[in-house]
């Protein structure tokens, strides 16, 4: 599995579980650093929140694509 803190496939370990899940618990610890690493999501998380898409990059009515708005800067002194 992956180990971003060693940057590197590792082996990874089930920790002992304080929390109960037993063999569903979807914690593992990196074998050579230590790091914890979460498996899915955790048992008692909300549910994920839908994706939507902005206002601006919906198509128009007509299925043209909408205009992008001019980005303007300010000079700082």
């Amino acid at each position: 599995m992956y180990c971003s803190t060693c940057g590197d496939e590792r082996d990874v370990e089930r920790p002992p579980c304080p929390d109960g899940h037993g063999s569903d618990c979807p914690e593992r610890a990196c074998v050579a650093c230590g790091a914890a690493i979460l498996v899915g999501l955790p048992l008692n998380a909300p549910p994920p929140v839908p994706v939507t898409v902005a206002a601006s990059a919906r198509p128009t009515a007509s299925g043209a694509p909408r205009p992008e708005r001019a980005v303007s800067q300010r000079a700082v002194a």
